[in-house]
């Protein structure tokens, strides 16, 4: 039996509340509800994310209209704001419901009617914490705000079609009912709208051309990113930042399994998914390192050096909501030192003449352009080339161009490329 509105509602706020008060991730907050709830069934619980992430996404304008911050007013203002709903179709709708929440108390609804976002503060429009303002200003300019906004919505689900075992036609004809197109940039991309409400994405990953290794979920940004290192067959690859090797499989791919790929991450924990993943792709020019010695003999000797950095992930709101309020300059801080650990370690591994690619799932300068400009200063054999060529190269002429500090580094980002927020850099070893 399908739970009526009120008690998705009801649902969601208690999340949202056990989310606040317990400081916990959303997945976990979710999943314990799930198992709590077992009457629940996959619509219901697919409605009830739908609701918590779109709470959490836009959690500083929802409270701001609602003149309240508790989960209570954060639930309803999603379906009056986000999914559509007049006040009196939902408090309708809503009526005689035993499940549902307690009904807007008046001074909430007078707060929602008699107010205009436009009034709030621009960090409560564009729902980032205040401190990360600066930040996005000097990053995006005069389109800030709509950059930030961007990251507010809700993201598509992307998809990378495995070139080496199948082509996009193949797969998007196996994936018809899925309601999946070709993706605007990404060569081998594949991506399903959004959806809106309680809608539900598909669950891709139950399908046999999935099982088959056809396809990895990966963003497009991600994509487009992982194509920019412009891997040749027969190269000697070091992706020293792996994690769970989507960035990696899509480099093997591209170089049609021949020449070698080196997947290490400092953190083994986050190395584990790679092995099943390779085993599905059918990818057999790469090599998984858990330990930094086994890459001794990489020193001075690889072609493109991959360092994927550890970030604070601005560039994933859309899909971690979350995490944007749990962010803090510690934080950033933290990151910042990483990534010029990572920068060094790495940069080790390029031979002359070779390249040195940093990536990062962020659109703050601190952790992008500042860190590459800072790193060539104290490393002059390294220099930053410009990867526009390679964008027009791989992606043609007519492709959206993305946003560039100097016309080298590249910045994805939701507004400007509907993609998850990305930067990438290109840095050449001299060669002497």
């Amino acid at each position: 039996m399908t739970m009526r509105l009120g008690g998705r509602l009801a649902g969601a706020i208690e999340v949202l509340d056990d989310i606040e008060t317990r400081r916990r991730p959303v997945a976990d907050a979710l999943k314990d509800w799930g198992l709590s709830h077992r009457f629940a069934g996959s619509g219901d619980r697919a409605a009830i994310g739908n609701i918590v992430y779109d709470a959490l996404r836009m959690k500083l304008s929802h409270a701001w209209l609602m003149d309240d911050d508790r989960a209570h007013s954060l639930g309803w203002a999603v379906l009056l704001r986000q999914w559509g709903m007049s006040l009196e179709s939902l408090q309708a709708d809503l009526e005689g419901d035993n499940f549902a929440p307690a009904p807007l108390s008046e001074s909430q609804i007078q707060a929602f009617t008699s107010r205009n976002l436009s009034d709030a503060p621009l960090h409560v429009q564009g729902d980032i914490p205040d401190w990360v303002q600066p930040s996005f200003e000097q990053a995006f300019g005069d389109d800030w705000l709509a950059e930030a906004q961007a990251l507010a919505t809700r993201p598509t689900l992307d998809l990378r079609v495995n070139t080496l075992k199948a082509n996009r036609d193949k797969v998007l004809k196996a994936l018809d009912r899925s309601g999946a197109q070709a993706s605007p940039i990404a060569r081998f991309g594949m991506r399903v709208p959004a959806g809106e409400g309680p809608s539900r994405l598909p669950n891709v990953t139950a399908e046999l051309s999935f099982q088959k290794g056809w396809f990895e979920v990966q963003d497009e940004g991600s994509q487009i990113v992982a194509d920019l290192v412009t891997p040749r067959e027969g190269d000697q690859v070091l992706d020293f930042c792996a994690g769970g090797g989507g960035k990696t499989l899509a480099m093997a791919a591209a170089m049609n399994n021949k020449g070698q790929v080196h997947a290490y991450d400092a953190d083994r924990k986050r190395l584990a998914p790679i092995i099943e993943r390779l085993k599905r792709a059918g990818t057999h020019n790469v090599q998984v390192h858990d330990s930094a010695k086994g890459l001794s003999n990489l020193r001075d000797r690889c072609d493109e050096v991959l360092v994927d950095a550890p970030c604070t992930g601005t560039g994933t709101w859309r899909r971690r909501p979350d995490t944007k309020w749990r962010l803090t300059d510690r934080n950033l801080q933290e990151r910042i030192t990483q990534q010029q650990e990572a920068l060094t370690e790495a940069s080790a591994f390029v031979r002359p003449g070779g390249a040195l690619l940093y990536v990062t799932c962020s659109v703050l300068p601190e952790e992008n352009d500042r860190q590459v400009q800072a790193f060539c200063e104290a490393n002059p054999s390294f220099e930053i080339v410009s990867v526009m060529d390679d964008w027009t190269h791989l992606f043609g002429g007519s492709a959206p161009k993305p946003r560039s500090a100097d016309g080298k580094t590249v910045t994805l980002s939701p507004a400007s490329m509907d993609t998850d927020g990305f930067f990438f850099c290109r840095m050449r070893r001299r060669s002497s």
